[in-house]
């Protein structure tokens, strides 16, 4: 979608996506509390949009995503889905091109050369829950929740279901899929959803600094740890120690592996070049 498009979404002073700097960490907000932070055509293109940019800007090196108001992120736009039922399609060619955005919005997540925390003040469903599995690392407020309801309206939660069986196990993931029934921060946990629970109101902080300790890393040691990371993940036992090795033989010949190592013997702090 067009910037032009996704600013007529909301007054220009109230903004759908916020950007924030801090020191080396992208803040990105979603800033639709009075919809619950659902996933629009407008807030779509805009996410996409601010990781395209982030991905070449060597000033960040790890990105926090949170939001605003009391939910984390409900979802599509269910609303702006069911207006379009009445083109002359009942809105098929829409509903195929808001479901490939999502899809590509959350790859670009996935994709992206630097790691992405996700901070989860409050509910987190369908396509939100989707959001928080997509990033590489999420921290959670005791007072989040998680839940993937679609079934409860007839619509399964299909492209979810992707981001989320690639986090937790199959039995889990099955569960909340057929059952729609929401699972406790704790809970999540538990499953592999998120890394850690935190006190409420704390959780924003609290992913700022995880980021912050991976930002202290080389750049380029994480940009090719990330990308191995998604990928051995789809190959077999065999296939992927061979690409592992392929890429600890790369990773061995680059600057940084050099200087770390070096000053790792030496017992002193090393200094990065992220080459």
């Amino acid at each position: 979608m067009s910037a032009q498009a996704a600013r007529a979404e909301a007054p220009q002073h109230q903004p759908i996506l916020l950007r924030e700097t801090i020191g080396s960490i992208a803040l990105l907000t979603l800033n639709r509390p009075g919809a619950r932070n659902s996933l629009s055509e407008g807030l779509i293109g805009e996410l996409h949009a601010a990781l395209n940019e982030i991905s070449d800007d060597k000033r960040i090196r790890a990105v926090v995503l949170a939001a605003n108001g009391p939910a984390f992120c409900a979802g599509h736009d269910l609303k702006e889905l069911t207006g379009r039922r009445s083109d002359a399609d009942r809105g098929r060619a829409y509903f195929a091109q808001i479901m490939n955005a999502c899809s590509a919005m959350m790859q670009a997540i996935v994709r992206l050369p630097k790691p992405v925390v996700a901070s989860v003040q409050g509910i987190a469903t369908a396509a939100g829950c989707q959001l928080v599995a997509s990033c590489d690392l999420a921290v959670a407020s005791e007072a989040a929740a998680f839940a993937t309801p679609g079934v409860d309206i007839g619509l399964f939660c299909s492209t979810p279901m992707v981001a989320l069986s690639r986090n937790v196990p199959r039995k889990q993931a099955m569960e909340m899929l057929l059952t729609g029934e929401p699972v406790s921060a704790a809970t999540a946990q538990g499953i592999g959803l998120v890394n850690r629970v935190v006190s409420a109101g704390t959780e924003r902080d609290a992913a700022i600094a995880l980021a912050e300790k991976v930002a202290l890393k080389s750049a380029y040691t994480v940009k090719l740890g990330k990308e191995a990371f998604y990928r051995q993940a789809e190959m077999n036992l065999a296939d992927a120690y061979r690409f592992a090795a392929e890429v600890m033989t790369e990773n061995m010949m680059a600057r940084d592996a050099e200087e770390g190592i070096g000053a790792f013997i030496e017992k002193r702090d090393p200094n990065w070049q992220d080459k």
